[in-house]
């Protein structure tokens, strides 16, 4: 399911864990084999979207600057 945004790099997945904390939680979503992309998200978005592990999901990533290390 593909949303119509600004941000191009959009990763289809499936939510794979949530770790919730006070105020944040931590979203990993398997997008395809064993890559996983982490997110760290507010709980109320957590709850807002009514995330469970199994849930099919979307990870949007729009950035203006892309780190790269070695």
């Amino acid at each position: 399911m593909k949303y119509t945004l600004s941000a191009r790099n959009q990763f289809e997945g499936k939510v794979v864990e949530i770790k919730e904390g006070a105020v944040n939680g931590v979203v990993k979503i398997r997008i395809s084999g064993d890559n996983i992309i982490t997110a760290t998200i507010s709980m109320a978005s957590i709850s807002e979207l009514d995330l469970k592990v199994g849930d099919d999901a979307v990870a949007v990533i729009k950035a203006t600057d892309v780190m790269v290390g070695k």
